[in-house]
């Protein structure tokens, strides 16, 4: 199959290439070791469950990049695995449910009228503001950072994908001094003050950088999926929806278009058979979630992932999405795409960054 890493540029009418082989199909990084990417559903549950394939960087063979340091130097949700693990997710999942998120709602709804109501009059590009801009107030908000960061966090957030090490480097070391903020002066109400008083053992530094990892992952996701979201959303129309079918229409089109379309690297912790395939002890893996979701079979898309690491800031993610939505259905009724979804095109920078629509330009409002 192709390297699911290589940078690529395709229509929306474009059919995804469909995988090669299965259930597990080897392939190699550019110039790096082999990989084995998971293709069908339920071996992909199972690995994704399974103990024998961790999460921690520190069993990556030479040649895996785009990752972050080991879960000794840096604990994270996205690197610790078994019980280290399990601590941090009970310290995050009561403070990202539903009901926890429940007070922001208005606040985020706010978020969203005020960028678009900023927009200038005519055809205009979601892409190029709204769509990042939009997913880190809200996350920013929600973790209680201090008031003034925003600015940054877009600047910080639009370098991390330079081609020059050096600015990517100092961008993320940016957004992680913001995630110390919101720990040190943040509000004192938010996530980053929960995770600071359910890691009392944690100094402010490690809880600054969980916190860096919900700003950093709520913005790339999101930013991706709510281009997809509205797209197809004015393509089909959101007048008379009801919340229940807008959260339908949201989770249709992440099951289509997840923001993820493969899994966070698992490497094997021994030599391994997986169907048939024999993997070597340090073996990285990847589930195919964009490819078993177009073909699902139990019912439950792979979007947030699952099992352990299932995505703790899903319910978040849900809520800016469906309130975009709303915002769109209430406030501009004549919103309108300026081509069709079929039209637009999607970019693949490669690495570990899932792609994103190339533009999303639309008619907010009638033409006068």
């Amino acid at each position: 199959m192709t390297c699911p890493f290589t940078a690529r540029t395709r229509s929306l009418s474009d059919p995804d290439p469909a995988p090669a082989g299965g259930p597990v199909v080897p392939t190699t990084l550019p110039g790096g070791p082999a990989v084995w990417v998971v293709t069908e559903e339920v071996l992909a549950r199972r690995v994704l469950t399974d103990p024998r394939f961790a999460k921690d960087p520190a069993l990556a063979p030479p040649g895996v990049t785009d990752l972050e340091p080991p879960a000794a130097e840096r604990l994270s949700l996205t690197t610790a695995d078994g019980a280290g693990h399990a601590r941090l997710r009970r310290a995050h999942v009561p403070l990202l449910s539903a009901r926890a998120l429940a007070p922001y709602a208005g606040r985020i709804r706010s978020l969203a009228a005020g960028l678009l109501d900023g927009l200038g009059p005519g055809e205009v590009d979601l892409t190029e503001d709204v769509t990042i801009r939009y997913p880190l107030a809200v996350v920013l908000e929600v973790v209680g950072a201090p008031p003034g960061l925003l600015d940054d966090a877009v600047d910080a957030c639009r370098a991390m994908w330079s081609p020059a090490p050096a600015v990517a480097g100092a961008a993320f070391g940016r957004l992680q001094a913001i995630g110390t903020a919101a720990v040190t002066d943040g509000t004192g109400d938010g996530v980053a003050a929960g995770l600071r008083a359910a890691l009392p053992d944690l100094d402010d530094a490690q809880v600054g950088y969980l916190v860096f990892g919900l700003v950093f992952g709520g913005q790339l996701t999101t930013d991706a999926a709510l281009g997809y979201v509205v797209a197809h959303a004015l393509d089909s129309g959101l007048a008379g929806r009801t919340a229940d079918e807008l959260d339908a229409l949201v989770t249709e089109v992440l099951r289509v278009h997840p923001p993820a379309p493969f899994s966070l690297w698992r490497f094997a912790r021994t030599a391994v058979d997986l169907a048939g395939q024999a993997l070597p002890a340090g073996a990285p893996v990847l589930v195919d979630i964009r490819g078993i979701d177009a073909r699902p079979t139990q019912g439950h898309p792979l979007t947030f992932g699952h099992g352990p690491h299932f995505c703790a800031g899903a319910h978040l993610a849900r809520l800016e999405l469906r309130t975009m939505l709303e915002v769109l259905r209430d406030d501009f009724p004549d919103a309108r795409p300026a081509v069709p979804a079929t039209h637009l095109v999607e970019v693949h920078p490669g690495g570990s960054g899932g792609p994103r629509l190339a533009a999303l330009r639309v008619h907010l409002r009638p033409a006068r």
